[in-house]
């Protein structure tokens, strides 16, 4: 009745339409899965004995130490996006370059990027950015394209900017070391501030009206109060963040140890600050509770669907189409960024990890493509699925929070230049590799073909080749 090869693009289509359809993507998962697997028992292309696997593979999901970091970098950035820190950090900050053209701007990029390293998700960095700082660029006339635009934009860099948990599951899903997906995207995360920072300044000198200096009565006195004030903002986050990268970069703690350090000095931070409440933690521990679900059925729908997938033979039909794609490595890497550009407007960056990456990862070592590259590439290129209009959840966010004067067409315009920055880095990213692997410490490399071995010779006595006598 069905053809061999017909049935693994059956499958992936089939699980496209659910999603589709609105259904919950673990349970279409397991429901596509499932379905597949028992059309393929009975057409005879599908052996029942994959379907034992399944015990294990959700043994393994729940044993896997790997993830118990997700949790724990989720609950630090709980903590920390909800005692205070932001609000300390943006009215400091936005005093600082106050008295330029788009002052506030900066303010909320670099912030934005200080945060994007506390929570480790957008939804809280938009929606905090957007509480404290939108009513004040308003207030001052910025225009509300280049606010609701910079807003979405400082909260999505949180994707990419470590301890990102987005480099947590590419990591998992690469089979590579979080501590070098870390060390491959500080080079990225730079390049993508210098850029939001660049075209705030060239929007400066071009349209100077749309982001006007604060009055000198907003600004204060200045001087050592106000620094002291950004220091004190500033550099407890910025030197917890650097003790948790720094001992996963140098091998000193696993991922789910540096997380579980992250927690505690969270805590230690909000003590400091005098919040850390009852209430606090048990809201940090319910957002926790709630997007750590979220991952683990995600991932176990997404077991289902692979498991049943791989024995369809749907690997080497992924690998077989995107291999013979013209251009070799250059056309598989143009073909997957605009694949994985126009999937993200359907497919949250969970999903898009739990069932795209294991299609190509065997395809992009079949090409001798470098993972830790690829996989911060795809992060940089999954960014995006956050601010094009009109799926973008950060612009959803940012709807959400925004008062009824601006209108929601503005915020799509505004978000178009920074989706367009964010595609520039995409294409950096491709054409300069070194901006990923120039962080990572790869250690001395040995060419086999030098590789001489001298071995001691030994003296072994004569061996006797006459046959034994009885």
């Amino acid at each position: 009745m069905f053809s061999h090869g017909i049935m693994p693009p059956l499958m992936f289509g089939g699980m496209i339409c659910f999603m589709l359809a609105g259904f919950p993507v673990a349970f279409s998962l397991v429901a596509v899965g499932l379905f597949f697997g028992t059309l393929g028992i009975l057409t005879d292309h599908f052996h029942p004995s994959f379907l034992q696997a399944l015990p294990f593979r959700f043994y393994g999901i729940i044993s896997n130490d790997l993830l118990l970091a997700i949790p724990f970098f989720t609950f630090m950035g709980a903590i920390l996006e909800r005692c205070g820190l932001a609000e300390d950090l943006l009215e400091g900050t936005g005093k600082l370059f106050g008295k330029i053209p788009g002052g506030l701007a900066y303010a909320v990029i670099i912030v934005g990027a200080i945060l994007g390293a506390i929570t480790g998700t957008v939804a809280a960095s938009v929606i905090a950015m957007g509480v404290i700082s939108l009513p004040v660029m308003m207030r001052y006339g910025y225009d509300q394209k280049l606010a609701t635009g910079v807003i979405a934009a400082s909260g999505t860099i949180t994707q990419l900017i470590p301890p990102s948990l987005v480099l947590i599951v590419l990591a998992e899903q690469l089979g590579k070391p979080v501590g070098d997906m870390y060390l491959g995207a500080i080079g990225p995360s730079i390049l993508q501030v210098l850029l939001f920072l660049a075209y705030v300044l060239v929007l400066s000198f071009i349209k100077p009206s749309s982001m006007p200096p604060l009055p000198p009565e907003a600004i204060g006195e200045g001087g050592w109060p106000l620094i002291r004030q950004v220091l004190w903002g500033m550099v407890p986050s910025i030197v917890l963040i650097a003790l948790v990268l720094g001992t996963l970069a140098l091998g000193l703690a696993t991922p789910t140890e540096a997380g579980a350090m992250g927690a505690v000095g969270a805590i230690v931070l909000a003590a400091l600050h005098r919040r850390l409440t009852w209430p606090l933690i048990r809201q940090a521990m319910a957002s926790t509770m709630r997007l750590t679900a979220m991952v683990v059925f995600i991932l176990i729908g997404a077991t289902v669907f692979s498991l049943v997938f791989q024995g369809m033979d749907g690997s080497r039909w992924i690998e077989h189409l995107l291999s013979q794609l013209p251009g070799g490595r250059v056309g598989f890497l143009v073909f997957v960024n605009v694949f994985v550009f126009f999937i993200a407007f359907f497919l949250d960056f969970f999903e898009i990890a739990f069932i795209i990456i294991p299609l190509l990862v065997p395809v992009a070592v079949k090409l001798d493509i470098n993972l830790i590259w690829f996989g911060v590439l795809l992060c940089v290129n999954m960014q995006t699925a956050f601010m094009h209009p009109p799926f973008g959840f950060a612009l959803f966010y940012l709807r959400g929070i925004a008062p009824p004067s601006i209108r929601t067409s503005q915020i799509y315009w505004g978000a178009i230049p920074w989706l367009a920055m964010q595609l520039i880095l995409v294409v950096i990213v491709i054409m300069w590799p070194e901006s990923v692997t120039y962080w990572i410490g790869g250690g001395p490399t040995v060419d086999p073909a030098h590789i001489e071995l001298n071995l001691p010779s030994a003296d072994l006595p004569p061996l006797d080749m006459e046959p034994p006598k009885f």
